[in-house]
């Protein structure tokens, strides 16, 4: 009874009810008991209607002395239906920020609230670009950040057409700068990544990028700014020059007054033009960074953000992991170019060397062998079409539920797949049978 009372956060409604249910109580087990006896039937009857009302009293007392239950996580979130799937946005603003990078401001098209995110993290969009033979699905960070934000905005670059890879990320990039506009409409899907950064931890947060990995940093520093202004933040950004430079102007506006926040900007080619924008010239590497943060803390007492192009990353990590930076304390995000075919399993792998695959959602069953690649490319040999974006592990776009089996992958994957699923770009089956949601 105090467990079904519990669940009646009012307190009236609570005494309301366990009246109700004391009086029902008492009433039937007196008459139960009275009607075995020699009484006459009204004074059962009076009995009975007597043993109700003091049931009734005790009930109501009771109820208010039984504390309503939380409502927990689980509940919550069984009663709020949230977006997690395709929802559509319009583009309600475009905004040009350096020579090659163009925000776009997107507002959901019903109207309705939209869920705060994590900063670092991205939206996937779904594109429908002529000649294309299916809808391209992209992912790009979001660029901006608020605690209840009302739009969101993504910050993206003019991708020149790569050569030999399987999907140019070109085709997407492009297809924005030059076809999206305002009023058009883009289905997105809800913000996700594991590239985030913790706002409330103490310790220094060093964000550091070139070219348009200064996207997620913006989200990260006003995040920061806005919920923990204490936290001594580094924003170290490098760009060719000040055409190439996106918000030069915008990222120390987000703190102007606050001495925990330092920004530093390095040209490699600067213009005559950018005289006063920026703090040195040459490249962001880890040279830079020693030179910067050595008169405050040591290696070890910070966090640090990378985000950029390959070679960028590459050099940053190697050099913090040889300054002395435990890795734990390194976090990145770099969607390099998607990874060729998959080769042949060998016999050391963890993969299987054939396997039934069956897709659960499509009704479909094939036999994967060790030239088939991995689980997307054999689910694209069948005819499907999975999500995906990066090929590469990276973004969490092709993540599905593994319903039954296992699966190996040749190397362990940049994104954390939630519990129970697995990312098929870069994984293959493991076990003889292997069940995808799919």
């Amino acid at each position: 009874m105090a467990d079904i009372l519990g669940r009646t956060p009012n307190p009236l409604l609570r005494s309301l009810s366990a009246a109700i249910m004391g009086a029902s109580a008492a009433t039937i087990l007196t008459g139960g008991i009275l009607g075995l006896s020699k009484l006459e039937k009204q004074q059962v009857n009076q009995w009975a209607m007597s043993a109700g009302l003091g049931g009734a009293v005790v009930g109501s007392v009771f109820g208010g002395f039984v504390k309503p239950q939380p409502v927990t996580k689980q509940a919550s979130q069984k009663q709020e239906k949230g977006w997690t799937d395709w929802r559509d946005f319009v583009v309600f603003r475009k905004e040009a920020e350096s020579q090659e990078i163009t925000s776009f401001y997107l507002k959901p098209q019903d109207g309705k609230p939209i869920p705060s995110f994590k900063p670092g993290q991205f939206l996937t969009l779904k594109l429908d670009i002529p000649e294309q033979s299916r809808p391209v699905i992209r992912t790009y960070s979001l660029s901006d950040y608020a605690v209840t934000p009302d739009y969101y905005r993504l910050s993206i670059k003019r991708e020149g057409a790569p050569q030999d890879q399987a999907v140019p990320p070109g085709i997407a990039s492009n297809f924005m700068h030059d076809h999206i506009q305002e009023g058009s409409v883009i289905p997105c899907k809800p913000p996700n990544g594991k590239f985030v950064l913790d706002v409330q931890q103490p310790h220094p947060a060093v964000l550091i990028s070139n070219g348009v990995g200064i996207t997620p940093m913006i989200s990260m520093a006003k995040a920061v700014a806005a919920q923990n202004p204490d936290r001594p933040v580094w924003f170290l950004h490098g760009a060719r020059d000040g055409s190439y430079h996106a918000f030069r102007e915008a990222v120390p506006a987000i703190a102007p007054e606050n001495p925990n926040f330092t920004v530093h900007y390095r040209y490699s080619r600067p213009r005559p033009d950018d005289d006063g924008g920026y703090q040195s010239t040459g490249y962001v590497d880890t040279a830079l960074v020693k030179s910067l943060l050595t008169p405050k803390f040591g290696p070890n007492d910070a966090e640090y953000f990378l985000c950029g192009s390959p070679s960028f990353m590459d050099s940053l990590r190697s050099g913090l992991a040889e300054w002395g930076v435990p890795n734990e304390q390194v976090y990145f995000e770099s969607f390099s170019k998607p990874v060729a075919k998959a080769a042949p399993v060998t016999p050391e792998s963890d993969a299987a060397q054939t396997a039934e695959i069956v897709f659960a959602k499509s009704g479909k069953t094939a036999t994967w062998s060790e030239f088939d690649g991995t689980l997307l490319e054999f689910a694209e040999e069948q005819g499907l079409s999975p999500d995906y974006s990066c090929r590469a592990g990276i973004c969490l776009t092709c993540m599905c539920r593994l319903e039954e089996g296992e699966v190996a992958y040749d190397e362990e994957p940049s994104g954390s797949p939630d519990e129970g699923k697995v990312l098929i770009c870069v994984s293959k089956p493991k076990t003889a049978k292997v069940v995808l949601d799919i």
